[in-house]
C-alpha cells in the first residue's frame, strides 16, 4: 500500500471502481456476501487500546481481519521495517502471512488498522483468484474489495488534511472511498457516519453518497426526476427514429455516457442500463413500467421504459 502522499480528490477510478465491484458480485455470489459480509468489522476489534503493546496489538487487529474476511486461522506476523510504502504483504501459501509496516505507525498506532485492512485484503482476493490486469488497476480493486467487504471505511477514516498536512492510504481518492462504503451502506443497511474519527472522512463519505445515490435515479429508474425523464424520452424518440430509417439490423445507439443506457433494436425495442448495485448491465424491453431483476446481485428494479 502506498504511503502518504498529496492528496487526489473527485472520482477518477470510477469506472475501475464500478467495474470492481462487478467482479466482486460475479466471484462471490449475492447470496455468499450478505450471509457472510453483513456486518463491517467492528471499531473496536481495530483500534489499538490507549496503552496496550504496539506489537501485540498489531498482530490482534491483523487476527481480527484475517477473522472478518473467514481466511484459514493462519498467524499474522507483523514486523517493522523503514521503506516509502506504509505496509507491504508477502503472498504466501501460508500456514503463516508476513505483513510488514512503516515504522511511523509506532506513532500513528490509530491508522494501523487501516494499513493492514488493505494488505489483508490483498490476501484474500490471492486466495480468491480475484485480479485486474496491470498493478494501478488491481489495486484499485483491492481498496474496492476492502470498503465494499467491511472493513475499507477503516482506510478513509485515516484520510486528514489541513493545518499544511496531509495523509491518506490506498489508491482510491477519499471521495472514491465514501463512494464505496456509502454502496455498501446502502446494500446492506448499514450507518457509518459514526465510525469517522477524522472530519474529513466524514466530508468524503457525504460526498461519495450523493454520487451512490445518483447510480439509482438514472433512467430508465422510476427514482430518476423529472428531466431524467425528459432527456430519456427524447433519446428514445431519437432512437426508434433512428432504427426505423435503418430499416432493421442489430443498430445500437447509446445516449449520454453519463446517464449509462443504450437501446438496441428490435422486436421488441430494448434499453440496457447498468445496475445500480452492482452495475452489470441489463436488458429489458421498452414497454412502459417494468420490474427488473438483476441476474448478477438479485436487486429488484422498478423502471419506467
Amino acid at each position: 500500500m502506498g504511503s502518504a502522499s498529496a492528496v487526489v480528490h473527485g472520482f477518477p477510478h470510477l469506472r475501475t471502481v464500478r467495474s470492481a465491484l462487478t467482479a466482486l458480485y460475479r466471484r462471490i455470489t449475492a447470496d455468499f456476501l450478505h450471509a457472510n459480509f453483513a456486518v463491517s468489522v467492528p471499531a473496536a476489534d481495530v483500534a489499538l487500546a490507549p496503552g496496550e503493546d504496539l506489537h501485540l496489538g498489531v498482530q490482534r487487529v491483523a487476527r481480527a481481519l484475517v477473522q472478518h474476511l473467514q481466511l484459514p486461522d493462519a498467524r499474522m506476523i507483523v514486523g517493522f521495517r523503514d521503506m516509502p510504502e506504509a505496509a507491504v504483504v508477502e503472498l504466501a501459501a501460508g500456514p503463516e502471512y508476513f505483513v510488514e509496516l512503516n515504522p511511523r505507525f509506532r506513532d500513528h498506532p490509530r491508522d494501523v488498522g487501516g494499513a493492514l485492512a488493505h494488505e489483508v485484503m490483498h490476501v484474500y482476493l490471492d486466495r480468491l483468484g480475484l485480479s485486474f490486469p496491470g498493478t494501478a488497476e488491481n489495486e484499485v480493486l483491492t481498496d474496492t474489495a476492502t470498503a465494499y467487504l467491511g472493513a475499507g471505511w477503516l482506510l478513509l477514516d485515516a484520510f486528514r488534511e489541513g493545518g499544511g498536512a496531509s495523509q491518506r492510504f490506498g489508491y482510491l481518492t477519499p471521495e472514491e472511498f465514501g463512494y464505496v462504503v456509502a454502496k455498501r451502506a446502502v446494500a446492506f443497511g448499514e450507518n457509518p457516519e459514526t465510525w469517522f474519527t477524522s472530519p474529513q472522512a466524514y466530508e468524503a463519505y457525504t460526498a461519495g453518497m450523493r454520487v451512490a445515490r445518483r447510480d439509482a435515479q438514472r433512467p430508465p429508474l422510476t427514482a430518476n426526476g423529472r428531466l431524467g425523464r425528459r432527456r430519456y424520452a427524447k433519446d428514445r424518440r431519437r432512437a426508434q427514429e433512428l432504427f426505423a430509417r435503418a430499416g432493421g439490423g442489430g443498430l445500437t445507439t447509446t445516449a449520454a455516457p453519463e446517464d449509462g443506457y443504450a437501446f438496441e433494436n428490435g422486436p421488441p425495442l430494448r434499453v440496457s442500463f447498468p445496475c445500480p448495485v452492482c452495475h452489470q448491465r441489463i436488458r429489458v424491453p421498452v414497454r412502459g413500467h417494468v420490474r427488473a431483476r438483476c441476474g448478477l446481485c438479485k436487486a429488484v428494479l422498478e423502471c419506467d421504459t
